[in-house]
């Protein structure tokens, strides 16, 4: 697909509703983010991480995490009240991530049978226009590079739309089981010329999208606990 990539010194207007149409994609849903508070704070008191579970510096599965050098990041978690396996299997049945995530248009698995360390899936996302760039659909390629059953995932890849293009997100998920739930925790990176040419705008827009991502996982974890 080819790409033309906007100006990389637009007006403070343009660079605003450049990255409040990211705000609406999964991306910032989560295959990438950015962060504004510390890693470590709590998103909200009802979802506060419990004390003795306080989680390391960066997020890691298998030893790997998100690129060190990178401009945009992210990091963020949730408590959810539901067991381990229902959190577990909504987040790694990708097919079924359009059923829990409107922003998610499409999901298609580029290799069969359970998710493993090279599996590949494919996946888009709206993205509407701004004055620099037409409405068009970002098509996200991810690979696992890392996982654990119950505990943890790493996946990898970039994402391209017309006039829109990020070259590299790195996404770390972790999954600790406490008492009455699981805290969830996720880590992200984006890399590329034209994202980074406005680094202090991507934070600010790019954070609330893994937020959102987490409170959707939140909400359809716990209804699903709730029907079992």
């Amino acid at each position: 697909m080819n790409v033309t990539t906007p100006s990389l010194s637009p007006s403070p207007r343009t660079r605003t509703r450049l990255w409040s149409a990211l705000l609406a994609l999964p991306l910032a849903t989560g295959l990438l983010g950015a962060a504004v508070a510390p890693a470590h704070a709590a998103t909200s008191d009802q979802n506060a991480t419990p004390s003795h579970t306080a989680a390391p510096e960066s997020l890691t599965c298998r030893g790997a995490g998100i690129d060190p050098t990178a401009k945009l990041h992210h990091r963020t978690e949730i408590f959810i009240k539901a067991p381990l396996s229902t959190v577990w299997k909504l987040h790694t049945d990708l097919e079924g991530w359009p059923s829990w995530q409107t922003p998610v248009t499409s999901m298609k698995r580029l290799d069969p049978g359970p998710l493993r360390k090279g599996s590949r899936f494919q996946w888009t996302t709206p993205a509407p226009p701004t004055p620099t760039t037409p409405a068009t659909t970002l098509v996200i390629t991810s690979a696992v590079q890392q996982i654990r059953h119950n505990q943890c995932v790493r996946w990898s890849g970039p994402a391209i739309g017309e006039g829109l293009r990020i070259d590299q997100g790195i996404h770390v998920w972790n999954f600790v089981r406490v008492r009455g739930g699981v805290i969830v925790r996720t880590e992200e990176s984006w890399t590329g010329a034209q994202i980074e040419a406005d680094p202090a705008t991507s934070i600010k827009y790019l954070a609330p999208g893994l937020d959102a991502w987490l409170a959707a996982l939140k909400t359809a974890a716990e209804a699903h606990s709730c029907d079992d």
